[in-house]
């Protein structure tokens, strides 16, 4: 069973790759990163509610007055990581976005195990998880560096975001030190989402509800968030009509959410946060450097020069670490 856990962990974090590759055709055909990011969430959301009646589980709702209403909350989380993926990855490439997401996530799991956060059982500190912290740090250092913008990088980029680039100038509000704090801060909320899903887990008993719980929530925040950037003129009313030409693929970002989602609140009790972290990334970190190498899901093809295959070494051993600790 704990291979299983392990294995399940591995898939979850490739996921996340393909989910964020997706969505940038999701966002090219809505013009919109915020449209795009509505509609992927209201596709889990509405994969899960399916799946949910099908399971017999959607009888838990009932339960939901009896849970603390911050462990409602979980699913605030899935906004800000989507969206962030959808602007980083045509401009820092799949593996230097992946590489922050997975930075943020290392440091909210570790936050969470060695304090004993959120339900969590607390893990003290070791020479393990101190140096695979530090590995994690030093791979991210060297892939952000070795990063440049590529042209190819940069017509992708405006490519997909012509739609909004005059109402919210995403290549101008943060810069390049703005575009990594973000990383940072979408793969740190991750952890947190896992856990307090794994909190509304007991008290509903039913982890499919628990997961379209959390993506409703999602699906309200995101909602919310794109009818006060139209009102404010912020970003373009979403284009529905393109997304007939969209590949079929460009619909998979809602699937592949709602997997990652259920997974992690599913194996953070049963393994620690650490370990399903340090899993998942070196998922989302395999399946991200394939990414740019080869050029998929219509991303420039961004070659693995010496530093970025150094730097992809160091997260990946970084987590090792922290998993083996």
């Amino acid at each position: 069973m704990h291979a299983l856990f392990l294995a399940s962990a591995l898939l979850a974090g490739c996921l996340l790759a393909v989910q964020a590759s997706a969505n940038l055709q999701l966002t090219k055909a809505a013009g919109t990163p915020y449209g795009a990011s509505t509609l992927q969430l209201g596709v889990a959301a509405a994969l899960l509610a399916v799946l949910a009646v099908a399971t017999g589980s959607i009888g838990a709702v009932r339960l939901i007055p009896e849970a603390p209403a911050w462990h409602l909350l979980g699913g605030l989380a899935s906004p800000l990581y989507i969206t962030s993926g959808i602007l980083l990855f045509p401009r820092l490439g799949a593996l230097a976005a992946a590489g922050l997401f997975v930075t943020g996530q290392m440091l909210a799991s570790l936050g969470l195990d060695l304090l004993g956060l959120l339900g969590i059982e607390r893990k003290p500190l070791s020479l393990g998880i101190a140096l695979g912290a530090l590995a994690v740090l030093a791979g991210i250092t060297v892939i952000i560096r070795a990063s440049r913008p590529a042209p190819a990088a940069a017509s992708a980029a405006t490519t997909t975001t012509a739609a909004t680039t005059t109402a919210t100038k995403p290549s101008g509000v943060l810069g390049r030190p703005g575009w990594i704090l973000l990383g940072i801060a979408a793969g740190a909320v991750l952890p947190l989402q896992g856990a307090v899903n794994a909190l509304l887990r007991r008290d509903l008993h039913q982890p499919v509800t628990v997961a379209l719980i959390s993506f409703a929530v999602a699906t309200l925040t995101i909602t919310a968030v794109l009818l006060a950037l139209l009102a404010l003129g912020r970003t373009p009313t979403p284009a529905f009509a393109p997304l007939g030409t969209m590949p079929w693929w460009g619909w998979l970002g809602g699937a592949c959410a709602a997997a990652y989602v259920t997974a992690t609140f599913l194996l953070i009790p049963a393994v620690g946060a650490a370990t399903t972290v340090a899993l998942t990334v070196t998922g989302q970190q395999a399946a991200s450097a394939l990414v740019d190498a080869r050029g998929l899901f219509r991303l420039p093809r961004r070659p693995l020069t010496a530093p970025r295959l150094a730097g992809l070494a160091l997260l990946v051993a970084g987590s090792a670490l922290v998993q083996l600790s």
